[in-house]
């Protein structure tokens, strides 16, 4: 079956799973501080992109000669600077592609992290729909065990019965009743667990109205879709091409950068001539200067440098995708293992409870025909307790082993 990526699981019905817990999870989306926060990253990523793809700003200088200085034309009063640097072609662009990028393996971050949740949301979920049930099913067996109570009293009156199968029932309700306490106690926890997951007060009451039913649905071709489009996968390959892009920057910076400017000189006109001579072209005229700056990057240890920390971030990038694909296949294989397991206790447990009852059936009729044997009916009814229970469990184990594979496929 595993050879061709097929199954058959329980399924429990759609229906009522998107109109309750799928509620949950869009409150849970809304509100958890967690997901909120990755969020938050995701969009300070996004900021990161014009702070690097914008020119740096120009330069701007005013100098004021204390003392003038003179020249053929007259004393220059004061100079003003004016300079921009342009780094080397594609530079702008390539640091830019790299913050896109990284923004965009946050997102995908953000994508697993929202998945993660709902699945811990169904986590916290169905225990509370197996302790709803199993509080139901102790309180059906707390009524069975006083109307056996009532009957083995009536017994013993009339002299059919004896006083031990009194003791002996009032010995198991005492036990069912405790059990009962103990098990609505165990609420105030849960919900604290699950409302908290939901950002909200932890004793806000949860609606949990389906109920649990087994299908049959054909999950072919999963394991060949696992590492398709999985969020966790798709951020290192970003990283990875993010990385890329920064070892081309790196180089890119490491070539010179240009620089054009201008120079304004305020030169005032000269009052100090002889009579008689005449004054000179230009008197008085303000002079100004085009400039080019080239920069000189000789010092290559810092730009060798920023080239070889890219190298090596995307080799790390492309060691965690590894890592986490062997991640993924075995949590894959270990879901998959327990959804087939509680597929099997599921379909155990059902045909343990139905011949219990009947076998139960039949020890009743034979004490009420006989007063005797009434041991093995309180025997079978607990036991039908218990098999009660672990169908129960059995379920909530199997929809939380659905859910996590669910959450490892990048399945909602």
């Amino acid at each position: 079956m595993k050879n061709v990526f097929t199954m058959i699981l329980v399924f429990i019905s759609i229906g009522s799973y998107s109109q309750t817990l799928e509620e949950y999870f869009k409150i849970a989306a809304e509100n958890n501080p967690g997901l909120l926060s990755q969020y938050k990253e995701f969009e300070a990523a996004l900021q990161k992109v014009p702070q690097v793809s914008t020119l740096p700003d120009p330069s701007l200088s005013v100098s004021a000669f204390g003392q003038m200085v003179e020249t053929r034309v007259g004393p220059q009063k004061a100079r003003f600077s004016l300079s921009q640097m342009f780094p080397w072609f594609g530079t702008l662009k390539t640091q830019g592609d790299a913050a896109a990028l990284m923004a965009e393996a946050k997102y995908q971050s953000f994508l697993d992290a929202r998945n993660k949740l709902y699945f811990e949301v169904s986590a916290a979920y169905y225990p509370l729909y197996e302790l709803q049930e199993w509080i139901k099913i102790e309180e059906r067996n707390i009524a069975i065990l006083e109307s056996y109570k009532t009957i083995s009293n009536s017994k013993f009156k009339n002299g059919v019965g004896t006083l031990v199968d009194v003791l002996r029932v009032d010995i198991f309700l005492k036990e069912s009743q405790t059990n009962l306490e103990i098990l609505k106690k165990k609420e105030s926890p849960l919900l604290a667990t699950f409302n908290k997951l939901l950002n909200r007060n932890e004793f806000e009451p949860v609606t949990i109205s389906e109920t649990l039913e087994i299908d049959m649905l054909s999950y072919d071709n999963v394991k060949d879709s696992l590492l398709v489009d999985h969020p966790l996968l798709n951020s290192l390959e970003l990283k990875v091409k993010a990385g890329k892009a920064s070892e081309r920057a790196a180089i890119k910076q490491g070539f010179p950068k240009l620089g054009v400017g201008v120079d304004y000189i305020m030169v005032g006109k000269r009052n100090d001539l002889a009579p008689g001579v005449a004054t000179p072209p230009d008197n008085g005229k303000d002079a100004i200067m085009p400039m080019v700056t080239v920069s000189l990057p000789i010092f290559r240890k810092k730009y060798k440098a920023a080239v070889k920390e890219a190298q090596l971030m995307q080799e790390s990038y492309t060691l965690q995708k590894t890592e986490i694909t062997n991640s993924l296949i075995s949590n894959y294989e270990m879901a998959f293992f327990d959804i087939e397991q509680q597929t099997a206790l599921v379909s155990l447990f059902d045909e343990q409870i139905t011949e219990s009852e009947q076998a139960l059936n039949l020890l009743f009729t034979s004490y009420g025909n006989s007063g005797k044997d009434f041991e093995e009916v309180l025997r079978m009814q607990q036991q039908l307790l218990t098999y009660d229970k672990l169908k129960i469990t059995a379920l909530k184990q199997y929809k939380i082993a659905l859910a996590k594979l669910n959450y490892i496929t990048a399945k909602k």
